[in-house]
């Protein structure tokens, strides 16, 4: 049998050499969003409103198409998952600020650079952070701001999760409003159980998984995203099996890749 991986960023399925019984659904970059010239939405979710979720970025081509999301760490810097960049100029990226529209209002700030982890590897998304530095300084404002990265291992807590994700099991129709979702965390051993033995292999230490019930999760477009508890960010968007259909989602730990955030930021 073959193995499939799809990549949350927006359409692209990467064939891998194993067994898997479920299609895992990572974000890989230039999908589905950018071919299609649309945004999706988080499957479940609820429309935010201006301001809610200050933190959160929209990454964009520079024809102004959404690929992935983010999280502003600083002033010039967004933190985001390594499959959503690591093939991407150093200025080819778009960061919008401060908008929870995709089709209207927001800053958009032009990439100084990006740096994806050195050891991230796309055949099992692993080790997938990167963070993408402005060109001009991040002004805060009150649709806009920073949030603080998570310095401690997290268990089970409530959490919430972001993003311009689509919004069926199969993309469908983007609104153009950024969704959300009430989610929970899961211990790895549970994340792990809760998947086939095969797509647990992808569920490494450095992940932390969330889950509702089927009919809720993340999609195609969230990639690099925040999930955050205690106004925290504790994770970013990474795969899941597309899409809400009864496996948990998965995401990069901000807590370790913590050091590797601040060593490669200056933050």
């Amino acid at each position: 049998m073959i193995r499939t991986i799809f990549l949350l960023l927006a359409i692209a399925t990467v064939i891998l050499g194993s067994p898997i019984q479920d299609d895992i659904s990572e974000n890989l970059p230039g999908a589905f969003f950018e071919n299609e010239g649309t945004a999706g939405r988080i499957v479940g979710g609820s429309n935010a409103v201006a301001g809610q979720f200050p933190y959160q970025v929209s990454l964009r081509t520079p024809a102004n198409f959404h690929f992935c999301g983010g999280v502003i760490i600083s002033n010039d810097w967004a933190i985001t998952a390594a499959h959503c960049i690591i093939n991407r100029g150093q200025t080819a990226i778009n960061v919008v600020v401060g908008s929870h529209l995709l089709q209207s209002g927001g800053v958009v700030h032009q990439s100084r650079s990006h740096v994806s982890h050195p050891d991230y590897d796309a055949r099992w998304i692993s080790n997938d952070v990167g963070a993408v530095q402005t060109a001009t300084p991040i002004v805060f404002t009150a649709n806009v701001q920073a949030i603080a990265m998570s310095s401690g291992h997290v268990g089970v807590v409530n959490a919430i999760v972001s993003g311009w994700g689509g919004t069926t099991v199969n993309g469908g129709p983007a609104p153009n409003n950024l969704q959300w979702l009430r989610t929970t965390t899961l211990t790895n051993a549970d994340c792990r159980a809760r998947h086939t033995t095969a797509n647990a292999e992808f569920v490494f230490d450095h992940k932390i998984c969330t889950f509702t019930q089927a009919g809720e999760g993340i999609c195609q477009g969230d990639s690099g995203g925040p999930l955050v508890a205690n106004n925290q960010v504790i994770g970013t968007v990474s795969w899941n099996i597309p899409c809400a259909r009864g496996r948990p989602d998965a995401f990069d730990r901000v807590s370790y890749f913590r050091e590797w955030y601040l060593q490669n930021t200056g933050v």
